[in-house]
């Protein structure tokens, strides 16, 4: 039976800093459904600027797996083990993993964030990122919706621009049109 047959529950690989990229090809060569998320990083020099992609969890990658046949990732070079509890890997959940691919896919800039679980939780109502769920913080610069993967208590944010007042408590969100800064504005519902 091949890997890709079966649906694995995705697990979080440890891997060496700098070298998740060539652990992540190396898997996906062997056939393994790996996932990177990464963000976009402005390096500034003396004589020039340069974007580039850097994983947004570092040290980190995602990868669908057999949890009882693992030694094929654990010898894959840069890989140093699968997060889990002593020698038991643990399974992260499907919707954290497919929060943060539908978030990459969307358009909008995703980044780092700390670790975040108070707040209150929302879901976006309308636009390409219908369906999603996290929790809004609220910071000087405006507000933000923090997507979580609790297993290695990391977590990434977006940025959302409130549009229209708030009324009943109640806050809808979808992507109505692009402001003259180029951020893109929302409205999300409360839930809870």
């Amino acid at each position: 039976m091949d890997i890709r047959d079966q649906q694995w529950p995705w697990f979080a690989i440890l891997a060496r800093t700098g070298r998740e990229g060539n652990a992540t090809f190396a898997l996906q060569n062997l056939g393994y459904e790996c996932y990177m998320p990464v963000s976009k990083s402005i390096r500034r020099w003396s004589d020039r600027v340069k974007e580039s992609e850097v994983p947004l969890f570092p040290g980190y990658f995602f990868c669908r797996l057999n949890p009882h046949n693992r030694l094929p990732v654990l010898t894959t070079p840069g890989v140093i083990g699968i997060v889990g509890v002593g020698k038991t890997p643990i399974a992260i959940e499907e919707q954290e993993i497919a929060a943060i691919q539908r978030a990459g896919k969307g358009g909008i800039p995703i980044m780092p964030w700390p670790y975040t679980q108070v707040g209150h939780v929302a879901r976006i109502k309308e636009g390409p990122l219908k369906g999603l769920t996290g929790i809004v913080v609220k910071v000087k610069s405006g507000a933000k919706l923090v997507l979580s993967v609790s297993l290695l208590r990391r977590s990434s944010q977006l940025k959302l621009v409130r549009v229209g007042s708030q009324t009943d408590s109640q806050r809808h969100l979808m992507r109505t049109r692009r402001s003259r800064a180029g951020q893109l504005r929302f409205r999300w519902i409360q839930l809870g």
